[in-house]
């Protein structure tokens, strides 16, 4: 039934926003004799959506968005060595292990020997690419495809390049923004599994998801068994 089954990398694959959050709330520290933990919040969070366009998604733009916030919110009163903390903090997180998610690692394996795999994955191409060769899950990609944005025209585009028709794709990820309405936009099937946390600028819109190409599930262990389904369902 599918020519390509796709996932995100960060939070499907393997633990990633909670690195953002443990450095997000080391950065409110640093900032907190100069301001309140919830102005810094928002602060933060208003920098890195007007950054996206010039720095993209991944721990280089959020560092620079950190940098920039600490400037405006200490009036340009940010020291030296408070700037060398924030660059600290980013270097711990690129250095960070990668942790897969439970069940990723017994789960790959029996998929690749049925489907073709792929990563689709948002972010910094040195950074994805080291993450994925630490992970030890690599093997078990067909394609690895890392783009700056995740919308229906770079998906349809990610189709074209490997032949593969939309009702032919199935998309696996955390993400109702990025992983699950472009797909069906484009008549695509989509998998979301929630993380435990998930970025605000990710989380899409609330209302519920209405459409039969949509599944949602709590663990990546209970992908086999939707697969099977789907498939004697088409057969």
């Amino acid at each position: 039934m599918f020519q390509l089954i796709a996932f995100d990398a960060d939070d499907t694959l393997w633990h990633n926003e909670n690195l953002f959050a443990h450095t997000q709330e080391r950065f409110r520290r640093l900032l907190k004799p100069y301001q309140e933990p919830e102005s810094i919040n928002q602060k933060l969070f208003e920098t890195e959506m007007r950054n996206l366009n010039y720095f993209g998604y991944g721990v280089k733009g959020f560092t620079l968005s950190m940098i920039e916030t600490a400037i405006e919110l200490t009036d340009g009163q940010i020291s030296g060595n408070e700037i060398g903390e924030i660059i600290k903090f980013a270097k711990a997180m690129v250095k960070a292990p990668v942790e897969p998610l439970e069940g990723v690692a017994e789960t790959l394996p029996a998929l690749a020997e049925s489907y073709p795999l792929a990563v689709i994955t948002k972010g910094d191409l040195f950074h994805q690419e080291a993450k994925l060769a630490r992970s030890g899950l690599g093997n078990f990609f067909r394609h690895v495809e890392i783009v700056s944005n995740k919308d229906g025209e770079v998906y349809r585009a990610i189709l074209q390049k490997h032949h593969v028709s939309p009702e032919n794709f199935l998309m696996v990820g955390n993400s109702p923004r990025s992983d699950i309405s472009p797909i069906l936009e484009i008549g695509g099937y989509a998998v979301h599994i929630p993380y435990r946390i998930t970025w605000a600028h990710e989380a899409g819109n609330e209302d519920p998801i209405q459409s039969p190409r949509f599944f949602q599930l709590e663990s990546i262990r209970q992908l086999p068994a939707l697969l099977e389904r789907l498939s004697a369902t088409a057969g």
